[in-house]
């Protein structure tokens, strides 16, 4: 059975960095192992929907962006370790959430609160 643990979250201030982890195991089971899969970083911020902003292709061939997230956050993946991160910098207000990690097509972590705050 997958299961995505996601950690890392917490109250910084506005400028300030997060190093948010996703653990993921189980995939043995699915017959492929982490690397085949897309993955991605979703949040969902107070009175708003939930909102892609960052993904990378299976086999890391192309990656993906929100503009507001852009030259900030970076997502990177450890297939070994089956560990998904997403390094956010320059924090700003703007970015409070839970953040969720994902493996597409169906599988999510259980988010991590990020709070921006002075």
């Amino acid at each position: 059975q997958v299961q995505l643990v996601a950690s890392g979250g917490g109250l910084v201030q506005p400028g300030g960095s997060l190093r948010l982890s996703c653990a993921a195991s189980g995939f043995a089971s699915s017959g492929f192992a982490l690397g085949h899969y897309a993955v991605g970083w979703f949040r969902q911020r107070p009175g708003k929907e939930r909102e892609g902003i960052s993904c990378i292709s299976g086999r890391d061939r192309s990656s993906y962006y929100k503009d507001s997230v852009k030259g900030r956050f970076t997502l990177s993946r450890d297939n070994g370790q089956n560990l998904v991160y997403l390094q956010m910098s320059s924090l700003k207000p703007e970015d409070t959430a839970v953040y969720y990690c994902n493996v597409a097509p169906k599988w999510w972590g259980q988010g991590t609160q990020v709070t921006v705050s002075s």
